[in-house]
């Protein structure tokens, strides 16, 4: 069932009259004033202001703000260009999450922090002028990115009921983060993008881990085949340790996994990996982990958009052959292979879909929603509200996330509140506003063309019909198939838990469906589910997600070389790299 517009309409006027009416009751209510200092070395401080609140000293308040029952308080406010000399206001009419209005927190002792999150101006190719976060090397973390002001926490005594104005002056900085170094088997490298740059109006750059085979410098005349992993922004090549595990590592506790000592399984999965990778039997490959941070989220999803330019184009046909070039890559499509899981798993299918003779095969891992009837539980093109379904007059609350047994701890619409706390215009630098960012049109103003109202959750449906031309990829495959089918054919993996905690498996469904009707021809690849399991399994029947998440390459690389030597080109170098 569908909700009416009218409905989206009555949820707005109500979610508004609770923000104003404990300040209307209360005159000026309990109020905070956030200073900060207004320039920097790049001229005017701009940004988004947070007040953060916790009950909990475990860490700071920065760092509480999540979708979980436990977390902090956020409310924030725009501060684009002068602001008054007195400071920044938050108050009962500023929103906010887990509640939208300050006078609506619990009274009693809180921990008190406020953080600028800066912007810098960018004027696009396409001549709008936009304010968003540049990345400064932590993965588009607003409560990490170097530069941001922000203030020790206090302990302060808090009632909405009463009058208070609190001061808090921003006179902390976030370091610089110091780059990784080169090792003898992983080097960095950094391009600037000519692609990015002319789109951004600014030196846009990209950036890769490379992970050299053993015997990389004892063979000189050796070629490798290329192994891309996509995911999340890393901060250094994962998941590679030649030091055997810290014997004095303090255990920790994965909430995740529900495992003790996690820390000490995960640096025993590295080194193992180390141990694979030097052993006498293991392919002799590169692999690539990019740097893509975008000013919207720690990566680019690969794939050109109207709101983040031609990162797809640019991976593609910039980054990559540069680094075939520097270090002895075979350099063709049937020698480079795709893989990874959540992001990195869209990525590696969008990928393979949209350059189809530059891969020869993608693994995708619990990929994000690759059919958006199925944009996790939302149609976007049947439904008229995301937050909600049923008939206006019993309004029923979408699931967001879910635990393996299907307990519920976050709604849709919740997720969607932290992120419009946190930033406007798509700058949160969270999951829902990067989907938007990436797959939207561009608004007037120069920002992703919502999907949805989000604070109503009410759907635009001439974007959603932006979103299936360009993005929905069983769609895509689907229209185009007649075109496109022979090139792919043999070349698409997808793997999902069928209670995976976001509903992805449910877009994995209708995907399998198109694809096992293919013909002429059929695609000739696989779709696996594994029995209960969450976010992150990857088409491993005999170990536990917590394990096989740390065993992407060991999984694919192997099977990349097998379909190589099926695959491969008549004349084409299956030698020089077998040693």
């Amino acid at each position: 069932m569908m909700i009416s517009c009218k409905y989206s309409a009555a949820v707005k006027g109500y979610i508004l009259a609770i923000i104003m009416v404990s300040t209307e009751l209360n005159g000026t209510g309990l109020q905070f004033k956030i200073d900060y200092p207004r320039k920097d070395e790049n001229g005017l401080v701009e940004g988004r202001v947070l007040l953060l609140l916790s009950q909990d000293n475990e860490k700071e308040p920065r760092f509480q703000i999540s979708d979980n029952s436990n977390t902090g308080f956020v409310f924030g406010v725009d501060a684009i260009g002068k602001q008054p000399s007195k400071g920044v206001t938050i108050d009962g009419n500023t929103f906010g999450y887990p509640v939208s209005s300050l006078n609506d927190i619990p009274a009693g002792e809180y921990w008190v922090q406020g953080l600028i999150h800066k912007y810098e101006t960018f004027n696009l190719k396409t001549g709008h002028e936009v304010k968003l976060p540049m990345d400064r090397g932590e993965g588009q973390h607003w409560h990490s990115a170097p530069g941001n002001f922000y203030s020790e926490p206090k302990k302060i005594t808090l009632d909405p009921k009463k009058r208070k104005t609190v001061n808090i002056t921003l006179d902390k900085v976030i370091p610089p983060i110091v780059p990784p170094k080169d090792t003898d088997y992983i080097k960095h490298i950094k391009i600037q993008s000519k692609l990015l740059t002319e789109f951004w109006g600014r030196p846009m750059y990209l950036g890769a881990h490379v992970l050299l085979p053993h015997g990389y410098d004892e063979h000189p005349d050796a070629r490798y085949p290329l192994m891309i992993f996509h995911g999340h922004y890393p901060a250094d090549f994962g998941g590679f340790r030649p030091e055997p595990p810290d014997p004095d590592l303090e255990p920790d506790y994965s909430e995740r996994f529900r495992l003790k000592g996690y820390n000490r399984i995960v640096q025993e999965h590295d080194h193992q990996f180390y141990k694979d990778w030097t052993s006498d039997d293991f392919p002799r490959v590169i692999v690539i982990e990019i740097q893509h941070a975008t000013p919207y989220y720690d990566d680019s999803y690969a794939v050109n958009s109207a709101n983040l330019g031609p990162y797809g184009d640019a991976i593609t046909y910039e980054l990559i052959p540069y680094i075939e070039q520097q270090f002895r890559g075979l350099g063709e499509g049937w020698s480079r292979f795709l893989y990874g899981g959540s992001t990195g798993g869209w990525e590696a299918l969008a990928a393979q879909v949209f350059y189809p003779d530059e891969y020869n095969g993608c693994y995708a891992a619990c990929p994000d929603p690759i059919d958006f009837r199925a944009y996790c539980l939302v149609d976007i093109y049947e439904d008229e509200n995301a937050y909600y379904s049923g008939p206006s007059y019993r309004p029923v609350e979408r699931p967001g996330h879910r635990n393996y047994i299907g307990a519920v701890n976050a709604t849709l619409r919740q997720n969607n509140y932290r992120e419009l706390a946190l930033g406007t215009n798509s700058r949160s630098g969270d999951q829902w506003d990067i989907w938007q960012a990436v797959y939207s049109p561009m608004g007037e103003d120069g920002y992703p063309k919502p999907i949805w109202d989000k604070l109503t959750g009410e759907i635009d449906h001439e974007v959603a019909e932006y979103w299936r031309e360009n993005y929905d990829l069983r769609y895509i495959l689907e229209r185009d198939w007649a075109e496109i089918g022979s090139k792919l054919e043999g070349k698409i993996s997808v793997y999902c838990g069928d209670m995976d905690n976001y509903y992805l498996n449910n877009a994995v469904y209708l995907m399998e469906e198109f694809l096992e009707s293919t013909t002429d021809p059929y695609y000739n690849g696989e779709v696996d589910y594994g029995d209960r399991a969450e976010h992150c399994w990857n088409g491993d029947h005999t170990r536990p997600n917590a394990t096989s998440r740390l065993r992407y390459n060991q999984m694919f690389i192997e099977r990349a070389v097998e379909r190589m030597s099926q695959s491969a080109p008549e004349g084409a170098d299956l030698e020089s790299w077998k040693y």
